[in-house]
């Protein structure tokens, strides 16, 4: 067994020797925020919660199984938090793969916390680069703290690309700001990258547009915790990763970057972790994918988000790609309501959004959907609920959604 330290993520060098640690074959390394127990997470994006039960120090165990380095704590957006333990082989495996996709080893920009997958690859890449990553200041991300850590991104004057992470709602922001700023400051660090992964949610499309227009190099992934990150860049696996849709139309993952499992959880770990005949190990995604002939990776939407209205299956993940075309409605989230009628039927919640249902119904008809797809309700939620990792937390969007009349 190996030794399990806990280190706040408030401490970035902190983290940062762990992780250095963990990766040569120390104590394996739990990043976990600081926070007050029961503060609400932020609606901007920002971390600013955990579960009480994760900060309690007798939660944690003394040591984990021999060869995990990192144990980090999904976000919850769909069902409770997992503990999802990697190897230092999985670590490693990502951030080779993700130089190799980016044109090497780059100087990166930290804009995540540490705690989820994508601030601590962040830490793994920069430690294997052998470089020091520029921090965003403060504890929310601001448009005006990105540009200042940009610039000392810059400052530092080799070919080495620069690199960041963010997640959707930090481009939005980025490109809201980009419009409003006269000395075009915001677009210019936008510029600076020569690639920013977007990930963890959907990227709407208007933002990646609006993004490029910018001058923006943004390159969607696709992944999980329990594959160390994203794994597939703008729909292509990385080197060594492998990708197939099973016969229920999940997407599977293998290759070196898996994870172990889930602490503590062998069931859980069972149920998502599958070994074929020849000893290949898959993780089962819980999306619904589809693959090109090319072998590019499209996803339809989560296979739990399924609903069957009138007798018709309707993917929601479908109808939020409609419906997020329309303006105004970049940030909607479409859950289900139930319907006397058809059983379930599709509801839109968005920020300040003004259009009607007849709107809604005819970008799902362009979209190729069928009228079971069609939204019957529109609920206006300022501020969209948010999970500290800056994802929609669902489950509290479709309780309003059912709540409104």
């Amino acid at each position: 067994m190996t030794a399990l330290v806990r280190v706040p993520t408030g401490d970035v060098a902190a983290v940062t020797a762990a992780l250095r640690d963990a990766l040569d074959g120390g104590p394996a390394v739990w990043p976990v925020a600081e926070t007050t127990v029961g503060t609400a997470p932020d609606s901007r994006g920002a971390a600013d919660a955990l579960p009480a039960d994760v900060l309690r120090a007798d939660a944690l165990p003394a040591d984990v199984p021999d060869g995990v380095a990192l144990v980090v704590e999904t976000s919850g957006s769909t069902e409770a938090p997992k503990r999802v333990a990697l190897s230092a082989a999985a670590l490693r495996a990502s951030a080779e793969a993700t130089a190799e996709r980016m044109g090497g080893h780059g100087r990166w920009l930290l804009a995540l916390p540490a705690h989820y997958i994508a601030g601590a690859q962040v830490l793994v890449r920069s430690i294997l680069a052998g470089t020091e990553p520029a921090v965003l200041d403060g504890g929310h991300f601001e448009p005006g703290a990105f540009v200042e850590a940009t610039a000392r991104l810059m400052r530092t004057r080799d070919a080495r690309p620069r690199l960041t992470s963010l997640v959707p709602v930090q481009l939005a922001r980025l490109v809201e700001a980009a419009a409003g700023d006269p000395d075009h400051e915001v677009a210019g660090a936008l510029r600076a990258y020569a690639g920013i992964l977007i990930g963890g949610q959907a990227l709407p499309e208007p933002v990646r547009v609006a993004a490029a227009v910018l001058g923006a190099r943004v390159v969607r992934t696709y992944g999980a915790s329990e594959t160390a990150g994203g794994c597939v860049y703008d729909g292509r696996p990385l080197p060594g990763v492998r990708v197939r849709v099973a016969g229920d139309g999940v997407v599977e993952l293998g290759g070196p970057t898996l994870a172990d499992g889930y602490l503590g959880d062998p069931a859980r770990t069972t149920r998502a972790f599958t070994t074929d005949s020849d000893g290949s190990r898959w993780y089962r995604t819980g999306d619904l994918g589809e693959l090109s002939p090319e072998g590019v990776l499209r996803i339809r939407g989560r296979a739990d988000d399924v609903i069957i209205s009138g007798g018709v299956k309707v993917a929601l993940g479908e109808i939020e790609r409609a419906v997020r075309t329309l303006p105004g409605l970049a940030d909607a989230v479409v859950v289900a309501v139930p319907d006397r009628e058809w059983g379930e039927r599709a509801a839109v919640v968005a920020t300040g959004a003004s259009v009607s249902l007849d709107a809604l119904a005819a970008a799902t008809d362009a979209a190729g959907l069928p009228p079971a797809g069609r939204p019957v309700r529109l609920v206006v939620a300022d501020p969209l609920p948010m999970l500290a990792s800056g994802k929609p937390d669902r489950r509290a969007i479709a309780a309003l959604a059912r709540d409104h009349a």
